[in-house]
């Protein structure tokens, strides 16, 4: 079993962050992640851009330098690679954590690969993993797709997309302009306001003059082969259709949290893993919270630029007792 003051679970921005301010505490830790690092960013679509200023997604005081006024996706994959290597990240990537369990110094980790002993666990999973389902008839088919990673699949095809959100907008936009037929169903009365504000009014200068289809106040209801029912203010109507692109979202692998004991409370219409919201320790004595993970199904409350530091409040909290100093 190989012992460490903290096993940090999730390879992702925060989790690196974690494992930096280890080093930084002069704390041994190890960083498990059941695929590679920044295995969400890596899974993000290939021509993605963030919203952010490179500046704010910068970690362990290295500079990440952009040539675009907004990073992409591959300069962050790039800019990650350099810090977790610059701080000698000791990383297990493409291994599952499948148990943890708490002794009396501490907890076991068990992954698909080998045992580990921490101190302190500390869980950045992120929310990523599991999509929001529509829970429709037909969403088992294999035309649907929850993830998008380029448009050339969608040339030629008649594609929906489900959302308004800046993932809907962006894959309606990069879908039409590769070739697809799109129509986009919307809940909403219009494009969400939070969407990127340089692409906003391109999305609906599209739909204003029909080159993308929307449909407003409407649903997905059910999926066919080689058609949709989208249920609208006027009733229910059908049209042709080779894929439905569901950019309805994402949410916490909450199974994994409550095998591990940590509680799921209500925080108003938000179900959310109970920790303190100043020290990040959940209701398990000794297993912490970092990054987004901790707005639990409000999955826009919390962004690398804005959790960055709990990092370094969770590390602080752990250093205090794992090395206490004099009374």
């Amino acid at each position: 079993m190989e012992q460490y003051d903290v096993v940090i679970v999730g390879a992702g921005p925060i989790g690196i962050a974690t494992g930096i301010a280890c080093q930084k505490h002069k704390l041994s830790h190890v960083v498990i992640d059941k695929g590679t690092l920044v295995n969400s960013i890596f899974n993000y679509p290939l021509n993605m851009t963030f919203f952010s200023t490179s500046d704010k997604l910068e970690i362990g005081d290295v500079p990440f330098i952009s040539h675009n006024a907004k990073p992409t996706r591959d300069e962050a994959l790039e800019y990650f690679r350099r810090v977790a290597r610059h701080w000698k990240i000791n990383t297990r990537l493409f291994e599952n954590v499948e148990a943890v369990t708490s002794k009396d110094d501490g907890f076991t980790v068990r992954t698909s690969k080998g045992v580990y002993h921490g101190k302190a666990v500390v869980i950045s999973t992120g929310f990523y993993d599991v999509p929001n389902l529509m829970n429709i008839p037909g969403e088992k088919l294999s035309k649907v797709h929850h993830y998008y990673k380029e448009p050339h699949l969608y040339y030629d095809q008649k594609v929906v997309v489900v959302g308004a959100a800046n993932s809907a907008v962006d894959v309606a936009l990069e879908t039409y302009r590769k070739g697809a037929d799109v129509t986009m169903v919307i809940r909403e009365s219009a494009i969400q306001d939070n969407v990127k504000y340089w692409v906003k009014p391109d999305i609906e200068n599209r739909i204003k003059e029909g080159s993308i289809k929307a449909y407003f106040n409407s649903e997905l209801k059910e999926v066919r082969e080689n058609e949709v029912d989208i249920t609208t203010l006027e009733g229910v109507t059908t049209i042709e259709n080779d894929f439905v692109l569901a950019m309805t979202g994402y949410k916490p692998d909450f199974s994994f949290l409550k095998s591990i004991g940590v509680d799921m409370v209500l925080d108003g219409e938000a179900l959310v893993p109970c920790h303190s919201p100043e020290t990040l320790e959940t209701n398990v004595p000794g297993i912490f919270l970092a990054g987004v993970i901790c707005g639990g199904t409000v999955t826009n409350k919390w962004f690398i630029e804005n959790s960055r530091e709990h990092a370094d409040r969770v590390v602080h909290q752990i250093s205090q007792r794992v090395n206490p100093g004099p009374s």
